[in-house]
């Protein structure tokens, strides 16, 4: 048999309590943080392709990580994270309305090291990186990251942007070097608000990331849809401009993309929705779909995401499958 492709997983596993999703419930626990993004992998990659979790857990919550990857249809053979000697991550989301929310997070699962991370990469072929407790990777290690590796690099900067309180309130922050950590991704994706911490507006942000050798970047807008902004003669990802710094020659694409309606309508559970969306738009581009195809593809991820509570079996439920819960 052929050797599958390989796409590496860099998150954080959360233990999400969620207040407020549904004013008329008692709070919700569950998985949350990076297994929206695995579930949609697993729907969304082609045959081609396996998964490979790069992900740590603390002893408190190792075995059902374990469980969780393992149920993956397309993970590795011996996927599985790694445990370590920390509480593992957990945090409380309080939803303030649909698409606002605080969050709190406690827990000390540590982030990597360059001198961690980097066997971990040497038989990859692509690499989906989702900053979820924004402490996974410094500066420095995602520098070494895109000097020694070849592949496709992903990135939602998500809580990159996110200051930690000693409260363990996570609240904005702008961020220090955006030029420099664009440097580190083929493509990139942040929010609305987080893209407010780098730049003025989308166009701004932009700017500084294709200067800087960025490919895509979407903002990610919530009911409204996604803005993107695509570099010149981006249509797949062999059109990646590895290395190319300086703006790009020609016609920079944005457009608005309108979010699809839920099946079932409002108010659904928008939690995971970018990841969602994000993990799909890069499993597409892997399979070879063109630009707009795998755009398409992720926005009907995301709207299926809003009818399912959880992430638990949402894969089952993007394929259209009956999910089990």
């Amino acid at each position: 048999m052929a050797r599958k492709k390989r796409v590496g997983v860099i998150g954080t596993f959360v233990w999400d309590v969620i207040h407020g999703r549904d004013p008329r419930d008692a709070p919700v626990e569950e998985w949350g943080g990076i297994t929206y993004a695995l579930e949609a992998f697993d729907a969304a990659l082609s045959n081609e392709w396996e998964l490979v979790p790069i992900l740590k857990v603390g002893t408190d919550l190792a075995d059902s990580a374990r469980q969780f990857i393992a149920a993956l249809d397309r993970g590795a053979p011996g996927a599985a994270p790694i445990e370590v000697p920390h509480p593992n991550n957990r945090v409380a989301l309080h939803y303030q309305s649909a698409e606002r929310r605080c969050e709190r997070l406690t827990g000390g699962v540590p982030g990597w090291s360059w001198l961690g991370l980097k066997p971990l990469l040497a038989d990859l072929d692509a690499l989906y990186i989702n900053l979820i407790s924004g402490f996974e990777l410094d500066l420095e290690t995602a520098q070494l990251v895109r000097q020694h590796f070849r592949g496709p690099v992903y990135c939602d900067l998500h809580s990159l942007l996110l200051a930690l309180q000693p409260n363990g309130l996570r609240t904005p922050q702008p961020l220090a070097n955006p030029a420099a950590w664009c440097r580190c991704f083929d493509l990139i994706q942040v929010n609305e608000e987080e893209m407010t911490m780098m730049a003025s507006d989308a166009m701004g942000l932009a700017a500084i990331a294709l200067a800087n050798g960025v490919t895509s970047l979407t903002v990610t807008l919530g009911s409204r849809g996604i803005v993107y902004i695509a570099a010149p003669g981006f249509d797949r990802l062999s059109d990646l401009r590895r290395g190319t710094l300086g703006e790009p020659r020609g016609a920079v694409r944005t457009a608005l993309v309108p979010a699809k309606r839920p099946k079932h309508g409002s108010p659904g559970d928008p939690t995971g929705c970018g990841d969602v969306w994000g993990a799909t738009y890069f499993s597409r581009l892997l399979a070879g779909d063109k630009f707009d195809a795998a755009l398409d593809r992720a926005m009907d991820a995301a709207a299926r995401n809003v009818d399912h509570r959880g992430a638990t079996g949402l894969a089952d439920y993007l394929r259209g499958e009956l999910s089990i819960k």
